[in-house]
């Protein structure tokens, strides 16, 4: 007997609504994790997913995939490639691993929410595929890891960094907790799905993978191309709830979630991204800047999917377009100066031909950050390493979890963004984040940064060797150093500011 197209039968079988005999609707969906908007039924049956897909031809998609990532790496692996890789590349790949293997976990726990408690069928029916998808992607992502442990320590904070307390999880940790662990189904869906997936991950795995591509490491450019095709599947769980909340008067609660969620990961992203695309890899490599792929993916893609599900742009869009320009280079001096407290090699990376790159990719770069970088490079060269670190903590900010730098390179706006709460005095880096933090200011206010802990007694004795034994820094491996052992400026005996 002939079997039915998918279109016959589709829609019948993932309409899974049912009338509850046993318990009340309400027990059975409480309101707080399923749907707090108060939406009928009838609309959440409305629900129609873009990207639809069986069972059967899932798993057959998902083998072919990890058939072919696991092949790649095999062959590479007899290839010696990581042996003879740059070490500031590398540096990419702990930094990668450690950031997002475990969270990949976290994120199907979201899924798992939704595929529990979302009201519509459809929604349910793909967020189940969806921690499908996040077990996969954080399973390949720690045995990738795990093949270079033998190579170098640092790769084993891919399975440590998520349990430990040092400073750059604590900061990574922040957002994804606030976005996809805390919140009802629907909600966590916009955050997740629509303003994370579908707003940055594609900076995150197509501007990587090509750049992976470039220097040859067809690997770890082969495995984020296979996690991004599901992201983009499971990306658009999302859509038609922003639609259904629009259509039922909710479109401000909508607007206020993506608000929230695009900017508490764009900061981590910036990081995670901007700092590797535009001073770890390769100058003879790089595919673009940052600041390109985000124009790509976020200024022109991003804002042409927010006015089609009926969206307006962030009120803070002015901003974000000026941190694309200056806050990960702020953040790549900050993480460099305390490099001993991370579980990566960061590299200065700094020659002449960077130099004139970054200011051909962010006109005024050698005006600003360029300035920063010519002191370290004096140092270095008078033999006093020692300069080159920074002293005492970081100042943190209380939202995004990062350090609070210049902007622009040139101007000191600390205490510009500082409130009292309830007795305590609250530090932000920018408008947006003291902004993120008054929408709700009871799920942040009791949160203890970095600092706080030194304050507060939970770090004790509070001493420099102590802080970084409670960051794993000599426990877990050690810290960090120089990638290139200070090459990219020994290598020129600078002129500096040769012009003036």
């Amino acid at each position: 007997m002939a079997m039915l197209e998918r279109a016959e039968w589709y829609d019948l079988a993932r309409t899974t609504n049912w009338t509850p005999t046993y318990v009340s609707e309400a027990e059975m969906f409480p309101p707080e994790m399923g749907d707090p908007y108060g939406i009928p039924v009838s609309e959440w049956e409305t629900y129609d997913e873009p990207y639809k897909v069986t069972y059967r031809e899932y798993v057959s998609i998902q083998r072919e995939k990890d058939s072919g990532a696991y092949s790649v790496r095999s062959a590479l692996q007899r290839s010696k490639y990581y042996e003879k890789a740059d070490p500031a590349y590398l540096s990419l790949l702990k930094l990668h691993y450690a950031a997002i293997a475990l969270s990949e976990y976290q994120t199907g726990q979201a899924c798992a929410r939704m595929a529990r408690f979302g009201r519509a069928p459809g929604m349910r029916n793909m967020a189940t595929f969806g921690v499908l998808d996040e077990l996969r992607h954080g399973q390949i992502q720690l045995s990738f890891a795990h093949q270079l442990t033998p190579l170098d320590r640092q790769f084993d904070w891919a399975q440590q960094s998520q349990r430990s307390n040092n400073w750059a999880a604590i900061g990574g940790r922040h957002p994804l907790d606030d976005v996809m662990m805390t919140r009802d189904a629907v909600t966590t869906s916009i955050m997740l799905n629509f303003a994370f997936e579908t707003g940055l991950t594609n900076v995150q795995m197509i501007g990587l993978s090509a750049d992976a591509a470039n220097i040859g490491d067809f690997t770890f450019s082969n495995l984020i191309t296979s996690i991004q095709s599901d992201e983009a599947r499971h990306a658009q769980i999302a859509t038609p709830l922003i639609e259904i909340l629009i259509r039922n008067g909710h479109k401000a609660e909508a607007q206020k979630s993506v608000d929230i969620a695009f900017w508490r990961i764009w900061k981590t992203f910036a990081l995670l991204t901007g700092i590797p695309m535009d001073y770890w890899f390769p100058l003879e490599k790089r595919d673009q800047s940052f600041k390109e792929y985000m124009q790509e993916f976020v200024l022109v893609q991003f804002e042409r999917q927010l006015k089609d599900v009926g969206l307006d742009l962030p009120w803070y869009w002015d901003h974000l377009k000026h941190e694309i320009d200056t806050y990960h280079h702020t953040q790549q001096a900050g993480i460099w100066s305390w490099r001993h407290t991370i579980w990566w090699n960061p590299t200065g990376g700094l020659g002449a031909a960077e130099r004139g790159w970054l200011e051909e990719k962010y006109p005024g770069w050698n005006d600003t950050f360029g300035r920063y970088w010519d002191v370290i490079i004096d140092n270095v060269n008078k033999g006093e390493e020692e300069k080159t670190y920074a002293i005492g903590t970081p100042a943190i900010c209380c939202m995004c979890q990062q350090t609070i730098a210049t902007r622009g390179g040139s101007v000191w706006e600390a205490r510009v963004h500082q409130k009292e709460h309830k007795g305590r005095r609250y530090n932000f880096c920018s408008p947006v984040c003291e902004w993120v933090f008054d929408q709700e200011p009871e799920r942040y206010d009791d949160f203890e940064n970095m600092n706080d802990r030194l304050y507060s007694g939970t770090i004790d004795p509070p001493t420099p060797e102590n802080l970084l034994r409670y960051m794993g820094i000599g426990v877990i491996s050690e810290g960090g150093k120089d990638a290139h052992d200070y090459r990219w400026a020994t290598e020129q005996i600078p002129k500096l500011r040769a012009a003036e």
